[in-house]
């Protein structure tokens, strides 16, 4: 269920969004935010929105590769906090931690670095997507081994399909829009 609060921005979203048939492989209709992000006005308000939606609430907000890097930063700016990264495997300089996931087709690895977390910072993790979960538990176990604390999950789609909010336990997610 989207947040009635949210509402416009999924609206905004909605609006914003272009569908790619057979992208990335046969089969496949991918959502891409690619218009949104382009459009100035839209972003800026969806950018504002979720500012003022987690103000207060949060100490970090963490973007998860790649997309959600794009989202989160304009987002910390305007709450006026730091940026997170959580990346896919070997892409961070330094001493970092991280864990393995599934995929449907595979296996993977987020990693993160410890040392950008104050221990018991409240975290807010945004993505362009939720799909099957693997991503964001993978994100949100990071954040707790590194002493934070997961506030929120928000993401701009959730592709009801693939249920992945099931596997998300207690873990508090908002939902932009239901795709």
């Amino acid at each position: 269920m989207i947040n009635p609060k949210l509402a416009p921005l999924g609206e905004l979203i909605r609006a914003n969004l272009r569908d790619v048939p057979d992208f990335p492989e046969t089969g496949v209709l991918f959502r891409d935010i690619s218009p949104l992000l382009a459009n100035g006005e839209a972003f800026s308000k969806l950018v504002k929105g979720l500012a003022d939606f987690y103000r207060g609430r949060v100490d970090l907000v963490a973007g998860l590769e790649s997309r959600g890097f794009l989202i989160a930063a304009p987002v910390a700016v305007e709450l006026g906090l730091g940026t997170l990264m959580i990346r896919k495997a070997g892409k961070l300089p330094g001493p970092v931690i991280g864990i393995d996931y599934g995929l449907e087709y595979g296996k993977s690895r987020m990693e993160l670095q410890p040392d950008s977390i104050e221990p018991g910072a409240r975290v807010l993790v945004l993505d362009d997507v939720l799909a099957t979960g693997g991503t964001v538990n993978a994100s949100a176990a990071l954040i707790k081994r590194a002493g934070g604390k997961v506030e929120s999950v928000c993401v701009l789609m959730e592709l009801s399909e693939l249920d992945g909010r099931s596997t998300l336990g207690d873990l508090p997610c908002e939902a932009l829009t239901m795709i």
